[in-house]
């Protein structure tokens, strides 16, 4: 009985070793094959480029004086005096205000609203895969198009919306973006439209992977709806909502929306950091390329401490 048992195990151990040697030498061979790092070398040229580069020269242009304009002041380091001056900048301050409210109030709403179409997809039986296709659609069209098409929506004069609400006896519409208080939110209700179908694929494949049968036992333990989202969808949709939220860090520092809508008006009640970044580096007279990539690294910074701990929030269970 011994030795049979040695015998065998013997022969399986043989059988892994050889195994183990033969995916060593494919593994080697697959290695020392240049032909493999001749097919992949443009793409990580074109990576290196534009993608890597252009980090590394932002953090060391962040602490030099670096205006464009003037060569003398390129790369003339200047330590950490853009960081002081971001902290008295009053405009740096009042546009991180901004940035702060915008992403309070399009990270929820856009959260909540993708919550709810994923479950409510989840549910149909038949047509799923349209309801995904009209969900997603938004976020395959152009950005500019997006927010050239609501500014025309939101025109005062003969904007879609104000022209429905005339019609409808309303005699002085809103000015949605010449008002100082419904600029961020108008900008910010285009902005969900545009984003609001990847984090609704992201649920529903959360959804899709927690299984029927995960569901079909609570119900017979006499759990409603409401109790199975409550107990069993929103605890195993966790991680699911921490990579979404880590997604739409950027949204700190968006410029697009406001720099096509309003350039951050009505009297820069919608100029997030982000634009005024953007303004520093580009529409100041002397192109502050070294102030605006200080204010560009502090951005990063405080979206990678975040991330890292809603990471750590996700992995607490």
């Amino acid at each position: 009985m011994t030795a049979q048992s040695d015998s065998g195990g013997g022969g399986l151990f043989a059988a892994i070793r050889r195994y183990r040697q033969t995916s060593g030498q494919q593994v080697s061979f697959r290695r020392n094959n240049l032909l493999g790092y001749l097919f992949i070398a443009p793409a990580m040229a074109l990576y290196l480029t534009f993608n890597v580069w252009p980090i590394f020269r932002g953090i060391a242009m962040a602490f030099t004086d670096y205006r464009f304009v003037y060569p003398d002041t390129r790369w003339d380091f200047n330590g950490f005096s853009n960081f002081i001056k971001m902290v008295g900048d009053r405009r740096a301050m009042d546009a991180a205000a901004v940035s702060l409210k915008y992403l309070v109030f399009v990270a929820p709403a856009m959260i909540l609203i993708a919550l709810v179409l994923a479950v409510l997809i989840s549910k149909v039986k038949r047509g799923a895969a349209f309801y995904r296709w009209v969900v997603y659609l938004p976020a395959v069209l152009p950005v500019a198009v997006i927010f050239l098409m609501f500014g025309e929506m939101y025109g005062f004069q003969f904007g879609f919306i104000n022209t429905v609400l005339r019609g409808w006896g309303i005699e002085n519409p809103p000015n949605w973006l010449g008002d100082r208080d419904l600029a961020l939110p108008s900008i910010g209700a285009a902005h969900i439209w545009m984003i609001f179908g990847f984090p609704t694929l992201l649920f529903l494949i959360g959804i899709y992977n927690i299984g029927s049968e995960m569901y079909e036992a609570a119900s017979l333990d006499g759990a409603n709806g409401w109790h199975q989202f409550l107990y069993l969808t929103a605890p195993l949709l966790k991680p699911t909502f921490a990579l979404i939220v880590v997604l739409n860090l950027p949204l700190f520092g968006v410029v697009e929306p406001m720099l096509i809508l309003n350039n951050g008006g009505p009297a820069n009640s919608t100029r997030t950091l982000g634009l005024y970044l953007y303004q520093q580096a580009f529409e100041v007279g002397d192109l502050r390329l070294g102030y605006a990539a200080a204010i560009s690294l502090v951005i990063g910074l405080i979206s990678a401490l975040i991330a890292g701990l809603i990471f750590r929030w996700s992995r607490q269970d």
